[in-house]
């Protein structure tokens, strides 16, 4: 059987790109850059501490809650109508979050953001789909997209810092306002539309289900850091897991199902969400600990901070971009085993910190872990999407980012409560004479807070232990996420095996025939190129 080579991308594809990096780059600083501006905001706006806690989750709450709905939106009416129709969201919502007058305003305006920004993450992923055929030039157009979210992630705080020495609060929320401008203006020249012709109504049950499903189990998570385990967590984490289950079953008996449950068939499909999820666990545990490390144990103010974290976001850009190259050679499946054995070196290196000193020795991890955990990421990612067929890009796409979501919440909720749970059994112990505070056992930024009210050396010596109990903890933490990432390097191997170099952008589709009437025929039918055809990817 002959191959026909898939159609190359060209300079437009290249320049499109860039234009989809945009938002991506906004949604991950969106993520951040309130953190540093909620002194200036508590004192303008005078939230109570119920509305303040629900202005900084109700983005992520609700782009999380709202991916896969999106996803498969796109998938209907178009991927490019729907991410310009959520870029002008996005830009109106940020001007009145900008502008909030009261904390009701800006609660609102906050929550009209996630739902924008929950159009933006699979619409990006999926014209990617859409626009790069070839697969090694997909992989290397999927690891320049990942590595705007960990450029973007590492600059929010910076970015955020600087705005608020020389703006209002609000200053923060209208950086994304001329990315948006940019991007309406060039998206219709630049970008392709591509939709399923063939794919039914929308079921808005099925995406109230996956919303409430979603939702509840990120809040159980968040309520499990906060509080620990406990009836609520649980209950909320629980009905989650139930709602999902109705979900799963709803979509089993649906001709149009919301959620095309036949690609998780794909073993590449389901592995490589598998793989993205967990590793996703991995590095939002130890950035939990490391971050508060800087902090807490160093005494770093969160700008400072912010800097010496551009390391990580450095090893895990530099991982991303150079896993296409790799995976061109090697087999994806090693290229992925091998970066997490490096991250594992990483995280085993956090054990030689220690609560007096270790702030290069943190960097270093840091870095090398973030390189390890790159080209899992990346090509995680790129399997996900290539696997499936390119009608279902945008469900592809948002299970891809949901996973990822997912896995934040469980690596800051389960890792967080192992390293805590050491850290209270450990100050418990050492707690000095005299002192007896339920904030300082609790947390190490508790204990921080409570020993600047204690006269002469109390206060100096609560630092001490706590400080100590903390790095035990986070050394306790690393230790999990090494031997995690280990398990996670050899079923990579295992059931990524059959997936050969150049291969990640494999197209189930491509084997059968081609549909008639979608707007993609001849793109379609020149896609059923194998990975044997692929050339160099740029």
């Amino acid at each position: 059987m002959t191959t026909i080579a898939a159609p190359r991308a060209g300079r437009k594809e290249w320049i499109g790109l860039a234009v989809l990096a945009m938002p991506t780059l906004l949604i991950a600083m969106d993520m951040t850059v309130l953190h540093l501006a909620v002194p200036s905001l508590t004192a303008d706006l005078r939230p109570s501490t119920t509305q303040l806690l629900w202005i900084m989750d109700i983005y992520g709450f609700l782009v999380a809650g709202l991916l896969i709905t999106m996803g498969t939106l796109g998938d209907r009416i178009g991927r490019r109508k729907l991410l310009l129709s959520g870029s002008a969201a996005f830009g109106a919502a940020s001007v009145l979050a900008g502008l909030s007058t009261s904390a009701e305003m800006l609660l609102v305006t906050r929550a009209l953001l996630g739902v924008a920004g929950a159009t933006l993450m699979p619409s990006t992923l999926s014209l990617i789909r859409t626009m790069f055929h070839d697969a090694a030039q997909r992989t290397v157009a999927i690891s320049v997209w990942m590595t705007c979210f960990a450029v973007g992630g590492a600059l929010g705080p910076l970015l955020g810092g600087f705005l608020l020495n020389y703006f209002w609060w609000g200053s923060a929320f209208l950086i994304g306002v001329p990315v948006m401008v940019v991007l309406l203006v060039l998206g219709p020249v630049l970008l392709p539309e591509h939709r399923d012709e063939k794919a039914g109504k929308l079921d808005l049950g099925s995406a109230v289900l996956s919303l409430v499903a979603v939702l509840s189990v990120v809040y159980g998570l968040k309520l499990v850091v906060a509080d620990g385990m406990g009836l609520l967590p649980v209950s909320f984490t629980g009905l989650g897991v139930a709602v999902g289950v109705a979900f799963v079953h709803r979509q089993r008996t649906l001709t149009d199902p919301l959620l095309d449950l036949k690609l998780f068939r794909e073993r590449t499909f389901s592995a490589s969400v598998a793989l993205l999820t967990v590793g996703i666990l991995v590095m939002a545990g130890s950035q939990l600990f490391t971050l508060q490390y800087l902090q807490l144990v160093h005494g770093l103010s969160p700008l400072v901070a912010g800097l010496w974290s551009l390391p990580n976001a450095a090893g895990l850009m530099a991982g991303a971009m150079t896993a296409p190259a790799l995976a061109a050679k090697i087999r994806p499946g090693f290229v992925i085993a091998g970066g997490l054995v490096v991250a594992a070196l990483g995280l085993g290196l956090l054990t030689l910190v220690s609560a007096t000193a270790g702030l290069v020795i943190l960097v270093t991890a840091s870095a090398i872990m973030g390189a390890g955990l790159g080209p899992m990421a990346a090509l995680s990612t790129d399997l996900i999407v290539g696997a499936a067929p390119p009608e279902r890009a945008g469900a592809a796409s948002a299970i891809s980012e949901t996973g990822t979501e997912l896995g934040a919440g469980l690596g800051i909720a389960v890792l967080g409560s192992i390293g805590f749970g050491v850290y209270r059994s450990q100050i418990a112990d050492t707690m000095p004479p005299g002192v007896d505070s339920e904030a300082a056992h609790e947390s190490l930024g508790g204990a921080v807070a409570v020993a600047q009210d204690l006269p002469g050396k109390a206060g100096d010596e609560l630092l001490a232990v706590a400080r100590e109990a903390f790095t035990h903890g986070l050394h306790v933490t690393a230790v999990v996420g090494a031997v995690v990432a280990l398990v996670l390097a050899l079923l990579a191997m295992v059931l990524l095996h059959g997936v050969k170099p150049d291969a990640s952008g494999h197209d189930p589709a491509a084997d059968s025939a081609p549909q008639a009437g979608t707007p993609d025929d001849a793109a379609t039918t020149e896609t059923a190129a194998t990975a044997e055809a692929a050339v160099s990817p740029l």
